[in-house]
């Protein structure tokens, strides 16, 4: 008998990627038989995204390169319902900090609510990644801060010439 794969999701907006992103889907990829990097097209919880859905998809595509049974795949639903659709029974998030913790308890309720049957996991920021946020590394690179420690090479980039040009704008 077979037993079926366990499958985890790690949502966000990942506007960009952040290598603390890719330290929570890599660490969780030691743990789940398959993960799949869930990325919201319109986040309710924030403003528009700097970069379009197709580059955030390429910029994960291109800083998860390393790792085996890793999906990547966009959506618009609640993410239990995306979760319940490709039969993850988990979905992973990291914390950070204290503030991370108040927002993702209240959303675990919420979620269990929709689908007890799907557990909400977290994962500590390590330590070098506790500060990161995307917010923090567009911030940086908006005035001219050097984010390269920060992010993949492709995504330091691409921010620089994003935020340059809306800088002449």
């Amino acid at each position: 008998m077979t037993t079926p794969p366990r499958i985890a999701v790690c949502p966000g907006s990942y506007d960009p990627i952040t290598n603390g992103h890719v330290d929570v889907i890599t660490r969780t990829a030691a743990l789940f038989d398959e993960v799949i990097v869930a990325v919201v097209n319109h986040s309710v919880r924030k403003a528009g995204t700097l970069f379009e859905l197709d580059e955030r998809l390429e910029f994960i595509t291109v800083a998860t390169a390393h790792l085996d049974r890793i999906r990547i795949e966009p959506f618009d639903t609640l993410v239990v319902e995306f979760a319940r659709s490709v039969g993850a029974t988990a979905i992973v998030k990291g914390l950070r900090a204290i503030s991370d913790f108040e927002y993702e308890f209240e959303m675990n309720q919420l979620n269990r609510k929709q689908a007890p049957q799907i557990e909400s996991l977290y994962i500590m920021a390590s330590p070098e990644y506790s500060f990161l946020s995307s917010s923090g590394v567009k911030e940086l690179a908006t005035f001219g801060g050097n984010v390269e420690s920060y992010v993949h090479t492709l995504v330091a980039r691409r921010l620089q010439e994003e935020l340059s040009r809306q800088r002449k704008l």
